[in-house]
C-alpha cells in the first residue's frame, strides 16, 4: 500500500486549542516525522540519569518520567480517537483529564528504560495504524470532548503534542 500523505488540517477541523500543538508541526511527510521524532525523543531520554529522571523543576510538576507517561497516555487517547472516527464509527467520545490520569499513572516509579520503551511502543503502534489509512479516513471526523476534529488533526496534534513537551523537557528540566 503506498504511503498517504497527510495533508495539514485546515482550522476548521479542529478547535482553535489544537492550533498550539499543529502549528509545532513542519510541513511535509508527517508519518516520517512522527517516526524521526521517535529515534529524536529516545536519544535525548537516554542521557537522562535515574536521578534526573525523577526532577521536578516546581512543586506539584511532573517528573521526567511522568512527562514522558503523559506522552505516551495522551498519544493512545488521541490515536484511538482517530480510529474511531477512521472507521466511521459516529460515537461521540469523552475527555481526558490528563492530570488525574497522571496522579493515578506509576510512571514516576518505573524506571525510565521502562517509560522509554512504552513510549517507543506506543509510537509504533500509533505508526502502523495510520499508515494503514487511506486519505478518505484521514478526512474523517468525529465528536471528542464535545468537540468535532478529524483523524488528520489527529495526527497532527500527536506530533505537536510530543514536540510541546520536549521543549518543555528541554528548556525546564535539562538545563
Amino acid at each position: 500500500m503506498p504511503r498517504v500523505n497527510v495533508a495539514r488540517p485546515a482550522p476548521s477541523e479542529h478547535i482553535e486549542y489544537y492550533a498550539r500543538y499543529i502549528d509545532l508541526v513542519p510541513d511535509g511527510d508527517l508519518l516520517g516525522q512522527l517516526e524521526r521524532q521517535c529515534k529524536q525523543t529516545v536519544t535525548l531520554l537516554s542521557g537522562i540519569s535515574p536521578k534526573q529522571s525523577q526532577f521536578r523543576y516546581a512543586p506539584g510538576k511532573w517528573s521526567v518520567r511522568e512527562v514522558i507517561g503523559h506522552v505516551s497516555d495522551a498519544e493512545r487517547v488521541f490515536a484511538y480517537r482517530a480510529l474511531t472516527f477512521a472507521r466511521a464509527d459516529a460515537t461521540a467520545l469523552p475527555a481526558f483529564d490528563e492530570n488525574a490520569w497522571a496522579s493515578a499513572s506509576n510512571a514516576g516509579e518505573r524506571s525510565l528504560g521502562d517509560v522509554v520503551k512504552e513510549f517507543e511502543a506506543v509510537r509504533g503502534a500509533t505508526l502502523a495504524m495510520f499508515r494503514g489509512f487511506n486519505e478518505e479516513q484521514f478526512a474523517r471526523s468525529g465528536m471528542a470532548n464535545n468537540n468535532r476534529i478529524s483523524v488528520r488533526a489527529l495526527a497532527y496534534v500527536i506530533a505537536g503534542h510530543e514536540r510541546h513537551h520536549v521543549k518543555i523537557l528541554q528548556e525546564k528540566y535539562l538545563v
